[in-house]
């Protein structure tokens, strides 16, 4: 239950101040359903720690990394390394969240939450990675100080609802991530790690879709124009990563994260959810946003089409050279 928007005034009163009062209810109820359905894990029981060995450097014995020690894919090294990365600034993810939810109350006990779960997913996949020689250790560590030295700054910072919208959308992309990169990864043990962070991302999805499915009631109009802005000018958290351009491409072409994933598997999931096409009773700015949405899908739905073509094409290629 919100509190009904009678008593928040007319919009232009919505102030985000406001807004968190007027969710509090139902971040409390969807935080007491997350931790009922919420299970712990223990990082360490996911890594193959019977792999690792020594680096050299302060050990004499250490062994000099190379590419042939892991059975990881190519593809799977590289997105890999994003997704940790992206985990990796879970610092400046804490502190944009805190700020503009606050550290007290239901969102206090779930920003709070929240990070100390995100925490397992770095420190699982680092000790993966360490572990099993998937990638080279030195390099790791110099995109790591590059990546977390830039920080992190939102390109939500209209609104709360801006950034309620996009976590609904980013937790969800950052699921399917993980799990299309377990599956291309080659190693049953790294897809069964990334399996278990994937269902922990999906379960902060849910609280967000939740929320925003919430704040929709309250403020339609508003919201709307959150989940116009955010789908349009959509960009993953890692997009500061040292080489996320190349990265991003091959991730595309191996079929990790692409357009259509984008548009098949993020957008349409999550606004069918909510009924957002199907909303009426909007004022002017609110139906704009929708029709904007609406035209804005149609497009990515086109480009991801192209992709397609583009993607098969360059498979029968491959193929064919392989035949030849």
């Amino acid at each position: 239950m919100t509190i009904p928007s009678a008593r928040l005034g007319p919009p232009s009163a919505w102030t985000d101040a406001r807004l968190l009062l007027a969710l509090e209810e139902v971040v409390a109820k969807e935080l007491d359903r997350h931790l009922r359905v919420a299970k712990d894990w223990m990082p360490h029981e996911y890594v193959p720690w019977s792999e690792a060995r020594n680096f050299p450097g302060f050990f004499e014995d250490g062994e000099p990394w190379e590419k042939q020690q892991s059975k990881v894919t190519e593809v799977g090294r590289i997105a890999l390394v994003v997704n940790l990365l992206t985990e990796d600034n879970l610092p400046s993810y804490h502190h944009e969240i805190a700020t503009l939810f606050g550290r007290d109350g239901a969102w206090g006990t779930w920003v709070h939450r929240w990070t100390a779960e995100e925490g397992r997913h770095g420190i699982v996949m680092r000790d993966y990675l360490l572990a099993s020689r998937a990638v080279d250790p030195d390099q790791l560590e110099a995109f790591r100080m590059s990546h977390m030295s830039e920080g992190f700054e939102s390109d939500n910072r209209h609104s709360m609802l801006h950034s309620v919208a996009y976590v609904a959308f980013q937790e969800l992309a950052t699921r399917i991530s993980h799990r299309n990169t377990g599956h291309q990864s080659g190693d049953p043990v790294c897809d069964r790690m990334l399996s278990r962070i994937a269902t922990d991302e999906n379960l902060h999805m849910v609280f967000y879709r939740n929320l925003l499915a919430s704040a929709l009631e309250l403020a339609p109009d508003l919201a709307m124009q959150a989940i116009r802005d955010v789908v349009v000018g959509f960009r993953m958290p890692g997009h500061g990563i040292p080489g996320f351009e190349r990265a991003a491409a091959q991730m595309a072409i191996g079929e990790v994260y692409n357009l259509r994933i984008h548009h098949d598997d993020v957008l349409q999931p999550v606004l069918r959810f909510l009924k957002v096409m199907e909303i009426d009773g909007l004022g002017p700015e609110g139906r704009h946003a929708q029709e904007e949405l609406g035209l804005f899908l149609g497009g990515l739905d086109d480009q991801a089409r192209a992709f397609d073509e583009k993607l098969a094409a360059r498979k029968a290629r491959m193929a064919a050279r392989a035949a030849g």
